[in-house]
């Protein structure tokens, strides 16, 4: 039965969840931008509204298992100046802004957070920016074509195995969602994810 405090509750960890792939998503297209391509700026994908970055298949996900993805933002790497530096630069700003906004969030929990009696929907809030944005970061480094760990993968190959991987992405989509639907990349996901937190831990002394 849904009270007030279970819907405040998922509305505080779905909030957390959207606005980490909201800013993934920007990321890459805001260096693409960088980079020479417009294509996201021109179809209106450099924006904080979620309607317009939400995959129905991602947002289904994310209701059922409380983890989901968006629609990969529009790139033309033709247009960079630089196609293999441009190609790296993308693929991994989205993981780099996951694993910032975990930091900052981990520095706001640790120096903020634990010294005032803060709001319980607060402190959610902040918990779920860190646990969500490293697991963002963590999953999108797995090198499975679509994910951006493949792409990254991808800058250091020849043209020929490149093309090559993107031929099978179609196949390794489907094994990639059934790999999330039965839960078997959650072991891997959450010990790499303990992994990277436990670094930010060690950084922050």
């Amino acid at each position: 039965m849904f009270n007030t405090q279970t819907i405040l509750t998922y509305a505080v960890i779905y909030s957390a969840l959207l606005i980490s792939l909201i800013l993934h998503e920007n990321a890459h297209g805001l260096a693409a931008l960088y980079m020479g391509d417009t294509t996201a700026k021109d179809s209106g994908r450099l924006s904080l509204n979620p309607f317009k970055h939400l995959s129905l298949l991602g947002t289904l996900s994310l209701f059922i298992f409380r983890f989901g993805w968006a629609k990969p933002v529009p790139i033309n790497p033709y247009n960079f100046r630089k196609r293999k530096l441009g190609d790296f630069l993308v693929s991994i700003s989205g993981i780099l802004t996951n694993f910032l906004l975990a930091f900052i969030f981990l520095i706001i929990f640790d120096l903020v957070i634990l010294k005032v009696d803060a709001n319980p929907y607060l402190v959610l809030f902040v918990k779920s920016m860190v646990q969500y944005n490293v697991l963002l970061g963590v999953f999108n480094l797995i090198p499975l074509p679509p994910l951006d760990g493949s792409k990254i993968v991808m800058t250091f190959l020849p043209e020929k195995m490149t093309y090559k991987l993107l031929s099978i992405e179609r196949y390794t989509n489907m094994i990639l969602i059934a790999l999330i639907f039965t839960g078997a990349i959650s072991k891997v996901v959450l010990s790499m994810s303990d992994f990277v937190l436990k670094l930010m831990y060690g950084l922050l002394g």
